[in-house]
């Protein structure tokens, strides 16, 4: 195993002395999970735990406007949520320990949606959706409450979206990383058709992964689907991370994981979403 050097001062009883601090001199991947609209990061400390034994950091954050700051719920804004997403992620490689040119990032809902854009501002490597939102481009700055009002997204989401017509599509369209893409077969908040408009505009993704959990609603509301999720995203990444260990030239190799066989497996994490017209 290679090692790394640094130098270093220890102030001892009558002066400073020498020494040096010798870590691993291997980087490790960094993880940052994004929640969805009404939730927080509680959702996500368990299976956060649970990836970062695969040999990773993680990083599970409260988005403004949520948990502590909830009472900014009616202010916050998309663009508002995208700043808080990316002081995380620049908060996540500042890690000592984390390999910058290996980021994965894993959003729920709005998480997913903001996730996306996070793609075209910061070097993002892995990316996974699990049932992401779509939202129209226009009121970008307009609190997000108020688009339920100002927009029919209902309608909006019913049908398909042409990757040019949208910017979060825009930004999977131009995404040349590893995409993990999971939807829910009884999802009442966001209809196959945009499941359908995010993997039709992953054109360029190194590889594509797409799974459909059977029986599952918008939140996981029932632990067997928890199970599953949390077995998928860590077969994915574990086969992400362990491709990327053997070719760290050109990157990883397309990533196989079976939804299937996870059913049952791992720890359930309550993960529950927000209301339908939430999101």
């Amino acid at each position: 195993m290679t090692t790394r050097d640094e130098k270093i001062e220890i102030q001892g009883a009558c002066d400073k002395l020498a020494g040096t601090l010798i870590t691993p001199g291997m980087l490790v991947p960094g993880v940052l999970f994004v929640h969805g609209w009404g939730g927080s990061q509680q959702q996500y400390l368990v299976r956060a735990r649970k990836v970062a034994g695969l040999g990773c950091v993680c990083l599970t954050f409260d988005l403004g406007g949520h948990a502590a700051t909830k009472e900014q719920r009616e202010q916050v804004s998309r663009e508002t949520n995208l700043r808080d997403l990316t002081a995380a992620y620049d908060r996540l490689v500042e890690h000592p320990s984390v390999d910058p040119s290996a980021i994965a990032v894993v959003g729920s809902s709005y998480g997913g949606y903001l996730a996306a854009f996070l793609t075209t501002i910061r070097p993002v490597r892995w990316l996974a959706l699990r049932v992401p939102a779509l939202y129209i481009d226009d009121g970008w700055e307009v609190p997000k409450l108020q688009l339920h009002k100002d927009q029919d997204l209902r309608a909006y989401r019913r049908n398909f979206v042409a990757a040019g017509r949208n910017g979060a599509l825009r930004a999977c369209a131009e995404f040349k990383g590893d995409v993990l893409l999971v939807a829910s077969e009884h999802d009442d908040i966001i209809p196959p058709a945009v499941i359908e408009s995010y993997r039709e505009a992953c054109v360029q993704a190194k590889s594509l992964t797409y799974r459909n959990m059977t029986g599952a609603d918008h939140g996981l509301t029932q632990e067997v689907h928890q199970r599953a999720y949390s077995a998928l995203l860590l077969q994915w990444l574990a086969e992400m991370f362990a491709s990327a260990r053997r070719d760290p030239d050109t990157g990883p190799e397309p990533a196989i994981a079976a939804a299937e066989a996870a059913t049952g497996a791992g720890e359930a994490v309550h993960e529950p979403e927000a209301p339908p017209m939430a999101s």
